[in-house]
């Protein structure tokens, strides 16, 4: 961790960010159960920016629930209200922006992420996702016989595509949200062009 790292660490330790400020909206993607939304409102609370969710802003404009999407009118779908949504909130203020964990793996996403934002991978191992993601009933890919070992396949084919993300922040089972939060915030640390401001 750099000198800059180290100093907005420090400043989130005492309580805050003071005058930082973000330039580009920052893309919390990932697995499902890495802790996007969590960590990223947290985050967005340490920035003093909105936080948003597509999959919340998906569900609003369609009126109906994620599962239900897959479900009625299939995956292809709900991908391509998701991308509209992506776009739509990235041209908007900068803010922290929570993704679906099959968001990033569309190159026009990801594209378009790194013309206007910055993305974050919030890493996490299968064990840990597991713990979080098996008494979920809301996850319409993990309707399957052995919805574990769905999970261990589905993080073996994303996890080379979350890789291209800017920045990758390993998620520790021990660590706090906040905590998260703060180490997330310092790996932006190191993108001025993302977190400008005095941050001793």
């Amino acid at each position: 961790m750099g000198h800059r790292q180290n100093a907005v660490a420090r400043s989130v330790d005492r309580g805050g960010l003071g005058t930082v400020h973000l330039k580009k909206t920052v893309v919390m993607v990932g697995m499902m159960g890495a802790g996007k939304t969590a960590v990223g409102t947290a985050l967005a609370r340490l920035l003093s920016v909105p936080f948003l969710d597509s999959d919340e802003e998906i569900v609003r404009a369609a009126q109906r629930t994620i599962a239900e999407i897959f479900e009625r009118d299939g995956e292809p779908f709900f991908r391509a209200r998701e991308s509209e949504v992506i776009g739509r909130l990235l041209r908007g203020p900068p803010c922290v922006l929570s993704t679906g964990g099959g968001a990033f793996l569309a190159e026009s996403n990801r594209a378009m992420i790194a013309a206007h934002g910055a993305s974050v991978w919030l890493r996490a191992d299968l064990d840990l996702l597991w713990q979080r993601v098996r008494h979920k009933t809301t996850r319409p890919l993990l309707r399957t016989a052995n919805p574990r070992q769905t999970l261990a396949e589905i993080l073996a084919a994303r996890a080379p595509l979350y890789a291209l993300a800017d920045l990758i922040v390993d998620s520790q089972p021990d660590a706090s949200v906040e905590g998260m939060a703060t180490r997330v915030a310092a790996a932006l640390a190191a993108r001025p062009d993302v977190l400008e401001g005095p941050v001793a």
